[in-house]
Order: structure tokens, then sequence, then C-alpha cells
């Protein structure tokens, strides 16, 4: 519920995680040919959503190695299921060479200001996150790769451990390995179930059900933000979970940055919008309003046409590639922009307001709106020189 509260392709992610577990999973239980169809689909609609699929990818390719699987690759339906992953994922491959990569632009960029500082002690501990379910999830893996009732499926639990091993070397946040806990879960519930029917296995049973319950709906407002952010901050402090407190960049925030980060949007479009209609006709018909980040570009996007503003530019990520629009940029107003980075390339570069919200994270509460006018370049002639800002 937290990953689709957020609406980012993580959602998709761990749905494509767990239908080619699945599809291991039914490939280990001897299933027909169309289980090898399955995984291909699986992986190929996950290259579409977000390119860590090909970490459970290659997970899954070491487990067939290391398990009966290999005898199958003497037949034609894992290079099937090959060839299909390859067909569905073709619109997210070629547009990547087509583009020139621009993953690996963003993966260096997520190295350098984000995954360097996670430590495989950080990723470790942050499993401590899902709480008692880690519990579950370990049973689960235990057995996969150990007890005799599940020998059947060793090389599941192959393909989670070899998952887990490739995000600790590269330096992986602790929720990447997320998408493995539903086959965890399961197998770990068998573990659960093969106590038999004892009274201490009946407790076992239900204690672990009421735990896991109860543990959800005590955490349930770190990933569905329905307190007020007061109230939150409470919260979190009260709960002691000052771990959802630590940004991306490592400092520590007021409240969860998922939450912090929903916060403040529409107020920004808001005073972009006091000002740009505030200029004089004929600056408002050649004005260029421009985005520091994606956040900002993106609040434009959504709100900005109720303010009746022209749609905004911005070199910020994937934006960049939608190019700076028809307009020169002879009058340029900007959002999240320092001043400094403007003066010497316009002949008037004035901070014509700032805005921000109390509770939004750090980078977000004080942002200038910057008026710029008389360019000596235009926006096409510097656009090419904006690759990879963010």
């Amino acid at each position: 519920m937290r990953s689709a509260n957020l609406f980012q392709p993580v959602v998709l992610d761990q749905l494509c995680w767990t239908l080619a577990l699945l599809a291991l999973a039914r490939l280990l239980g001897s299933a027909g040919p169309g289980s090898w169809l399955l995984l291909g689909v699986a992986l190929g609609l996950g290259l579409l959503v977000k390119f860590s699929i090909g970490v459970i990818g290659l997970a899954i390719a070491v487990a067939i190695l290391l398990s009966r699987l290999r005898r199958a690759l003497r037949t034609p339906w894992p290079w099937a299921a090959l060839a299909i992953a390859l067909a569905i994922g073709s619109p997210s491959l070629v547009g990547q060479v087509r583009l020139g990569l621009p993953v690996l632009g963003q993966m260096a960029d997520l190295g350098a200001t984000q995954l360097g500082r996670v430590t495989p002690l950080d990723f470790l501990t942050g499993q401590l996150l899902w709480g008692p379910s880690t519990v579950l999830a370990l049973a689960g893996l235990a057995g996969l790769l150990a007890a005799r009732r599940l020998e059947e499926f060793r090389a599941l639990g192959i393909a989670a451990a070899a998952a887990c091993l490739l995000l600790l070397a590269l330096h992986g946040k602790a929720y990447y390995i997320g998408p493995v806990y539903p086959a965890l879960f399961a197998a770990g519930a068998v573990q659960v179930e093969a106590m038999g029917e004892t009274p201490a296995a009946e407790f076992v049973n239900w204690g672990a059900v009421t735990v896991l319950v109860a543990y959800g709906i005590v955490i349930s407002p770190l990933g569905l933000p329905y307190l007020w952010p007061l109230r939150m901050s409470v919260y979190v402090e009260t709960l002691g979970a000052t771990a959802a407190l630590r940004t991306n960049t490592g400092e520590m925030g007021e409240l969860p940055q998922d939450y912090a980060d929903m916060l403040g949007w529409k107020e920004q479009v808001a005073a972009v919008a006091r000002v740009y209609h505030g200029l004089p006709a004929e600056h408002r018909a050649d004005v260029v309003i421009l985005a520091a980040n994606y956040g900002e570009a993106g609040a434009l996007e959504l709100y900005g046409p109720r303010y009746k503003l022209p749609p905004p530019v911005s070199p910020a990520g994937s934006f960049w590639f939608f190019g700076p629009g028809p307009r020169p940029g002879k009058v340029l107003l900007t959002i999240g922009v320092d001043p400094a980075d403007l003066a010497g390339r316009f002949e008037s570069v004035r901070l014509v307001g700032r805005t921000g919200h109390r509770w939004a994270v750090a980078e977000e509460r004080n942002v200038p709106i910057v008026l710029a006018t008389g360019a000596q370049r235009t926006l096409q002639e510097v656009w090419p020189s904006l690759a990879g800002r963010h």
C-alpha cells in the first residue's frame, strides 16, 4: 500500500519480480513450458517499468545454472523466454540506445548523491524496518536453502540470496530487495504450517498473524500519510522510528521524506502564477518558465493549467529530453534556480520572490523565484550543455 501510494514504478516493479519468482517456483514444481513463457513476460514487463528487473533476472539465471533447471537450457523454452523478455522490453532498450543510455548518467548521479553512502551494514539493518515480517522472511529463506520439505524449491532461495548479494555489492538501498519478500513470506508460511496442529503450533500460527497485522497498523502512518504533518512528526518521535526520518542524502528530517515530498507543490505553483500574471503583457508573451528539479517541474505540469501558466521546461532528468520549447527564453521565469547561476547570462536578473512549505523537505522550504531578461544566448543554444543537470 505504501509503494502504491507513492505513484512510482516501485509497485509495478514489485509485481514483476513476484511474477518472475512465481514462474521460477512453478518451473521447480514441474510445471509445463508455459511457466518459461510467464517468466519471459514478467521480465519483459519489468524492463518497461524499471531496470532493476535486471537484478532479479540475473539472480534467476544464477539459480537456474545452480539447479536441475540447467538441463532445460538444452530445450528451446528458456531461450523463448529470453526472446519474449527482450521483445516486450525492447521499447525501453531501444529508447536507451537512441537517447545515449541516459540510465548510466542517472545511475552515476544516484551513486554519487545517495548510494555511495549506503554500506552493506545499512542495507542489512534496513531490513529490520520490515519489522517482525523479517523473521517470517528469514524463516522462508532458511527453509528454501536448507529444509528437506522445501528442497524441491531450493533454486528459489538461491535466487533470493543472489539478488540480496547483488544489491549488497551495488550499494543498493534497503528497500530494493523488497520484491523478494512475497516469495519468502510464502516459504516462511510453509515452515510455520509444518509445525503441525499442536497447541504450541497454533499459538505460533495465530501469534504470527496477530503480530504482523498489529505491526502493519502501527506503522501504517509512515506509508499512508493520513496524519497531519505536526501529528505525523510527533507520532514518529513517539514511535521511536527516527530511521524513517533519514533522507536520501543522509540528513535527518522532521517527517518521513516520502511524506514531506508530498507537501508544498501547490503553493509553489501559486507563487509562480502570482509573479507570472503580474508581468507586463509583452513579457508574458515571451516568458519561459524553467524549473530546477523534476519535482518543481512536475508540479508546474500538474497544477499549472488551472493557473493559466505555460508548460514549464526543465533540464532535470528526463525533462531535458523534451527540450526548451519554441520560445528563445528572452524572458525567463525560474523556480529553484540560484540567481548567481544566471548572472552574466542575462542583462537583468532579479529575485522576485521565495516560496516554500514549513513541512516540506529542506531544499523545498525556501525556494527562489527569479526573473531574468535580456538573454545573451537562446535557450535552444544553451540546452545541449544542460544535459544531465539535476
